[in-house]
């Protein structure tokens, strides 16, 4: 049987795209094709990519500009316009097809979802510090009993990684919350119909412990193929 083709959105500075390599590496590990995205600008090229594919992941980035609270702070720059631009028109060309957003992503499918996120959550909430780059390290998620998120990881507590400034204030739509952190920043949202999932951790950065997200991914993929 072919492998399910998940496509993979990239970061974009200077006219460069770039890739942390850990994505293509888990999606691979999980038994699917990773597809890196191109910077697309017109929504017929987004729907002919998606004809290639048969899931998406949006990575990780710099500070999300929708469904802002507040400002972004000085050490956080703001995603290029070309990449959110790319980002939506490859979001909407798949959107009936299964989506995992890690950090960034999940804040990006929250904000098209008519969502809010925290421009600072540590400053505007009194959070824990949740950025490696100021000095924070791992942390204990709680996930909820009923979630899918729960039957994925088939644990009541995950140690994760910290790498985010921004955080969700406000599911969107037909979004819900199926983690949080001892301080109640969201950690997870996922959507009512289960195509839907998002982390705000970097789960291609914690090996066997991130794994199964990427694995249920292609199962589903695989699944919504063959259906």
């Amino acid at each position: 049987m072919t492998r399910p083709r998940i496509g993979i959105t990239t970061s974009l500075e200077n006219g460069i795209q770039t890739l942390d390599l850990r994505y293509a590496q888990a999606v691979e590990a999980a038994g699917g094709i990773p597809i890196i995205a191109p910077i697309l600008d017109s929504a017929d090229s987004a729907r002919a990519f998606a004809t290639l594919l048969d899931g998406l992941i949006i990575t990780g980035g710099p500070g999300i500009t929708r469904g802002l609270i507040g400002a972004l702070p000085a050490d956080l720059p703001a995603v290029d316009e070309r990449r959110d631009r790319s980002d939506e028109l490859i979001y909407r060309a798949m959107a009936e097809r299964p989506f995992l957003g890690i950090c960034y992503g999940m804040q990006f499918a929250n904000a098209l979802a008519g969502g809010s996120i925290y421009a600072d959550v540590q400053r505007q909430t009194g959070a824990a510090v949740h950025s490696a780059d100021r000095g924070a390290g791992e942390h204990q998620i709680h996930i909820a009993p009923t979630s899918r998120l729960r039957s994925i990881l088939r644990t009541e507590r995950l140690p994760a990684n910290s790498h985010h400034i921004q955080a969700l204030a406000e599911p969107g739509d037909g979004l819900q919350v199926s983690a949080r952190s001892a301080d109640n920043v969201i950690e997870a949202i996922e959507s009512e119909d289960g195509r839907v999932i998002g982390v705000q951790f970097h789960p291609e950065r914690m090996r066997e412990r991130g794994l199964p997200l990427f694995a249920d991914l292609i199962q589903r993929a695989a699944s919504a193929r063959e259906s």
